[in-house]
């Protein structure tokens, strides 16, 4: 693989402190910005992933975020990264998505066990603003990649690829795809190995390229596939050992499912500030919209639920580098639970604006993009019920072991600023072996001497779910282990990853930031409360003022044009 080390005109040097995304992109709405609202829903209408919003990335580099600093990129901390992404999703899901994260994906099982010359090839192309792709999926067999039909054959110093990927983003202009492909006709783990293929180097007869998919949401997006047809490659393509590929990705997919979803909470941000907005703006009965109680209480609810989805992301995110050990299932639980609030939450939010939620031109038009992208993006690389099958297996021994006897988790793993170890891909495990420190914390905050009262009483409850849920699920037949287990080990999963996120909030309230709000109890106890009413427990009569609490911290952050999230800082325009 040869490469033009050339460094790009006009782009932030990888290697230097990157300038403020959010900042760098400007008010999103102003008419003359070429990366604000109207152009990015012009782009839409049209189909088109916004080309001045690519043009606006390559200047800022953005691909050196995927790249680790060891290759000369910027990729350090995984948490890091879904904050500085989450600027773009606020912005535009589509570019997100078409830009961001399809080489992201593509990447990380070359960061994850691709040789020297591999990672220094990738990350020299993606600093060039090069763009990957990967190729895992067939209509026919969805995610169950151990169907896959593609083979790759090995042929002397080469390997023969037969067969095609549909459904994937961005093949049709990548410079390179890693590539999923059957190596071996026998039944098992390990008979799929990765390829990376050099895009440029393929001969053009041997690989067409089929029609683009339309889509409802993240209309730009270039969704098409590629067929093979005895395909040369290099030997030298394979990305570790041959038939290794299964294992790489239940590391490599740790990373991805856990940066995904903090992403996310920039969509939903946006989506917040629109009907908020709109709810200041409109008025019934006399009052603003705002001031009617099942309008506010929606509002502060979806605060709510961003806060709590963001408080689960960024404990996933930091758990990488802190518990890599136990990241598989914290990943799956992420990938699984934050997309559902969201997508929740927008629901409820398109019910206060109304019929506006559906309008494609004028002053909320951004909320129906958001709408139809939020749902596009989260289904984006594992599905619920594929997160759901990677927990169940290990619940048993989570319950026997983990729940009762993990080490604490440490602070880091809720201090936002504190400095973390590298990531190292080769230290996530392919399962948690029954080790769980964060539900486990939940015993550190009951212990806690002096403990505020409400807050020990709605910990005390999530205790005892955790205490419940160990019950049935050592009692749980052979056959609701695996993952063809009935519904009631999914309905488990859902209870395990609620009681996984009030871990998450407890932390993040007790160790976490400095600011004030989130040093108050009562955001702590309105998530809580949230979160036990999924679980069909009463949490009990809230304190008063409570509501009005939380909706007077949102107002103030929209008026100062401030973060719904945990960072809580200013934004453009």
């Amino acid at each position: 693989m040869s490469v033009d080390t050339a460094s790009p005109a006009g782009s932030t040097p990888a290697g230097a402190a990157d300038p403020d995304l959010e900042t760098y992109l400007g008010d999103p709405h102003d008419p003359a910005n070429p990366v604000g609202y109207p152009a990015v829903l012009a782009a839409d209408e049209r189909g088109e992933l916004l080309a001045e919003g690519e043009r606006a990335l390559d200047g800022y580099g953005l691909n050196a975020e995927f790249v680790p600093r060891a290759l000369g990129g910027r990729f350090d901390r995984a948490d890091r990264l879904a904050r500085v992404l989450r600027a773009v999703f606020r912005r535009d899901t589509t570019l997100g998505v078409g830009y961001g994260v399809t080489t992201f994906i593509a990447a990380t099982p070359v960061w994850t066990d691709g040789t020297p010359t591999q990672r220094r090839w990738l990350a020299e192309l993606l600093l060039r603003h090069g763009k990957a792709s990967a190729g895992y999926n067939e209509l026919a067999h969805g995610t169950d990649f151990g169907r896959t039909e593609l083979r790759a054959r090995p042929a002397g110093d080469r390997f023969l690829v037969t067969g095609r990927r549909e459904m994937v983003g961005n093949l049709s202009r990548a410079d390179a795809v890693t590539l999923f492909a059957r190596t071996d006709d026998r039944p098992g783990s390990r008979s799929h190995s990765h390829l990376l293929l050099d895009m440029a180097a393929l001969p053009a007869g041997h690989r067409r390229h089929l029609h683009r998919y339309r889509t409802a949401g993240v209309r730009g997006i270039l969704l098409g596939g590629l067929e093979f047809t005895d395909c040369p490659v290099p030997a030298d393509a394979l990305v570790g050992e041959a038939g290794g590929a299964m294992e790489t990705v239940l590391r490599a997919f740790q990373v991805t499912r856990s940066v995904l979803p903090g992403m996310a909470v920039g969509i939903v941000d946006t989506q917040l500030r629109t009907v908020l907005r709109f709810a200041l703006d409109r008025r019934l009965y006399g009052l603003p919209v705002a001031e009617l109680p099942h309008a506010r209480a929606t509002l502060v609810g979806a605060f709510l639920d961003l806060l709590v989805g963001d408080c689960l992301s960024t404990v996933a995110a930091r758990a990488l580098h802190v518990l890599p050990d136990q990241t598989s299932v914290y990943s799956a639980a992420v990938k699984y639970l934050v997309p559902k609030l969201f997508q929740e939450a927008a629901h409820s939010l398109s019910v206060v604006l109304g019929a506006r939620s559906y309008l494609r031109d004028g002053r909320y038009a951004i909320f129906q993009k958001t709408l139809r992208d939020l749902l596009a993006a989260t289904l984006t690389h594992a599905s619920a019920a594929v997160c759901q099958a990677t927990i169940i297996p290990q619940l048993p021994r989570l319950a026997r072991q983990g729940w009762r006897s993990s080490p604490s988790a440490p602070p880091a793993l809720f201090r936002l600023d504190d400095p973390l170890p590298p990531l190292d891909f080769t230290a996530l495990g392919l399962s948690a072996k029954g080790m769980d420190s964060l539900a486990g914390s939940l015993r550190d905050h009951l212990d806690e001497p002096g403990a505020d009262p409400a807050v020990d009483r709605l910990g005390r409850l999530f205790a005892a779910e955790l205490d419940r849920l160990g019950r049935l699920c050592v009692d749980l037949p052979p056959a609701d282990r695996t993952v063809i287990a009935g519904r009631r080990s999914f309905e488990l999963t859902d209870r395990y990853a609620t009681v996984l996120a009030a871990a998450a909030c407890l932390g993040m309230w007790r160790h976490g930031p400095a600011d004030p709000f989130l040093r108050d109890p009562r955001w702590l106890l309105a998530a809580l409360s949230r979160l036990a009413g999924r679980l069909g427990i009463d949490p009990g009569p809230a304190p008063d003022g409570l509501a009005d609490h939380l909706y007077t911290e949102l107002l103030e952050r929209h008026q100062d044009n401030r973060g719904f999230d945990l960072v809580n800082r200013r934004l453009a325009g």
